[in-house]
């Protein structure tokens, strides 16, 4: 995993976090190759956590 950790800093516009859609206010953190945000740590870990199986069950059906 590799990410963009912003402290005390909201996005330019209106952003909600990728994985569970809540507002970002006050820090966020960022996907470094897809420039994607997140509320925190633990969205980003979910959502790679997910994508990760999808990748594996669609290997397996292939």
């Amino acid at each position: 995993m590799k990410f963009i950790l912003v402290n005390g800093r909201t996005p330019f516009r209106k952003t909600f976090c990728l994985w569970c859609c809540e507002e970002i206010r006050g820090g966020y953190l960022r996907d470094v190759r897809t420039l994607l945000p997140y509320c925190g740590h633990e969205c980003y870990a979910r959502h790679h956590e997910a994508v990760s199986s999808i990748g594996g069950l669609a290997r397996a059906a292939s």
